[in-house]
């Protein structure tokens, strides 16, 4: 096997680009959100998260998902080799040992660095919720993968953990008695309900999508997802619904910045986040094979990116909350 083979095999398998979108999220709370919120009138000027903490906290967070995705492919082996026999590394070019092995150094590492925050920052949250982070995995990839609803809902909770791992960093005993800390804190708690939920949401249906595209293998192997155990139009239904619900949570949310005058954020957020997803639900209702769900999953991370990126502007509007 060629080195550059087995390379592009390694960073295939971790996959990269997503890895990367880890990292941009992070890094947009971090600059545009937890920065401004707590530097925002604050007399004390107590540096909230060090730079240096923060990559190491952003590194144990692509540590952690890494070796999900590794441990996630070693033990759908079988199941890829249906769905998608192009793509699969493990074993055919990455063998199966390797596999664990890179699993439990990736989650060493993220578990190692959690724990190193929490005494550094006198923090008792992040080493203990990367601990667990690294086991939610495990048992996904074992078990709550092949179950009705469950596999779904664990993968979306990960996702918006991404931001919620950022806000749970600020916790410090003296924060919670000292009032000049009482409104930042609440600022980037809002933020983080916010981002937090949409990654959620959206994450929630882009992973029932995906369970429409691999129908064919995990019916074949025995896997209980909601296309299999539902059906395609139970599935798309559901879709449509939470759907639903994040669009009318985003008009919402724009009918209520509209006092403030926050203009080109609204016109962003109609034109590149509202308007995707209504295209979404016209493409969902008609799709009915696997590439199709394909793009539909696509599309999704593109909407996605849209709206981790709207945190830019609110780099600039930290003052609307009080």
């Amino acid at each position: 096997m060629k080195k550059s083979s087995a390379v592009n095999a390694f960073f295939r398998l971790i996959r990269w680009p997503n890895l990367l979108f880890i990292a941009l999220t992070q890094s947009l709370f971090y600059f545009c959100i937890l920065i401004p919120s707590f530097y925002q009138g604050l007399v004390v000027h107590e540096n909230i998260l060090k730079l240096p903490y923060f990559i190491l906290l952003s590194l144990s967070s692509v540590f952690i998902a890494a070796a999900g995705y590794i441990i996630n492919d070693y033990f759908d082996l079988d199941i890829d080799r249906v769905n998608k026999p192009d793509k699969v590394v493990v074993e055919k070019i990455i063998k199966r040992r390797w596999a664990i092995i890179l699993h439990w150094i990736f989650s060493g590492m993220g578990i190692f660095i959690g724990f190193f925050l929490s005494w550094k920052l006198k923090n008792v949250f992040i080493g203990p919720t990367n601990l667990f982070c690294v086991f939610l995995l495990w048992f996904y990839s074992t078990t709550f993968k092949r179950k009705l609803l469950i596999g779904n809902i664990v993968i979306s909770f990960l996702t918006a953990w991404v931001i919620g791992i950022l806000y749970l960093s600020e916790f410090r005993i003296h924060r919670f008695v000292n009032p000049e800390f009482h409104g930042p804190l609440s600022r980037v708690y809002k933020f983080t309900v916010v981002y937090a939920s949409f990654a959620f949401v959206i994450s929630l249906v882009r992973e029932v999508i995906k369970d429409m595209e691999d129908l064919e293998g995990d019916a074949k192997y025995g896997c209980r997802t909601m296309p299999v155990v539902w059906g395609l139009n139970a599935s798309k239904f559901f879709c449509v619904c939470w759907l639903t619900v994040l669009l009318s949570a985003l008009i919402f949310i724009q009918f209520y910045v509209l006092q403030y005058g926050w203009w080109i954020t609204i016109v962003y957020t109609c034109f590149l986040v509202i308007y995707p997803i209504l295209l979404l639900l016209k493409k969902l209702s008609r799709a009915t094979q696997p590439a199709q769900f394909h793009r539909l999953s696509q599309w999704i991370k593109s909407i996605m990116l849209m709206g981790i990126l709207s945190m830019i502007f609110l780099k600039y509007y930290t003052s609307w909350i009080g």
